[in-house]
């Protein structure tokens, strides 16, 4: 397995390990989220991360989450996008804890086979970015999808929602690793 593979499952299963204990907290409440409220979750989680980056001076945070939490929370509801994708929206039926976990499983799955094909293709350029960098392409992703949802779901030539959210994650993980999580 490469280097950065092993990296990328190391830091999802924080993201998982973080999912689990909240899906066994508060059981699959995600479920009544629609597409608009996950990209909302997610904007206001890289907003909260380009907030503490402008910061010049780190101020004492009201909130105790940091940077690489907001990351993890960004890799999360990103996942739980693509299961709801995959799901549907309409039917927000409660999953027990296996099964949520088993679509937790396969979208994460599927995310990194992503990541590992353009990783191939770009060369790791990632490596060589920064975390700035990431959030801004995150928020000019969350923009996308918003204007995805108001166009019905329809895209003339360009990827879905699907794709976005997945870059979304991947993003976010290659922060993740950058930070040695």
């Amino acid at each position: 397995m490469s280097q950065t593979a092993a990296q990328y499952q190391q830091a999802l299963a924080t993201c998982r390990h973080i999912f689990e204990q909240k899906t066994h907290d508060y059981g699959t409440s995600w479920r009544v989220l629609r597409a608009i409220s996950i990209a909302d979750q997610l904007f206001i989680k890289a907003k909260r991360i380009r907030t503490i980056q402008e910061q010049k001076v780190q101020k004492v945070q009201q909130i105790g989450d940091d940077i690489a939490s907001e990351f993890k929370g960004i890799v999360n509801y990103a996942l739980i996008g693509l299961i709801q994708d995959k799901l549907g929206d309409d039917n927000a039926e409660d999953l027990p804890l296996e099964q949520a976990l088993a679509y937790y499983d396969a979208a994460a799955l599927q995310t990194m086979n992503l990541m590992l094909d353009k990783n191939h293709d770009y060369g790791e350029a990632w490596r060589d970015m920064t975390e700035e960098s990431f959030v801004d392409l995150i928020l000019v992703k969350l923009k996308r999808i918003k204007q995805i949802l108001h166009n019905q779901g329809q895209t003339v030539v360009s990827e879905g929602i699907d794709a976005n959210l997945m870059d979304i994650v991947n993003y976010a993980m290659f922060a993740l690793i950058l930070r040695g999580v």
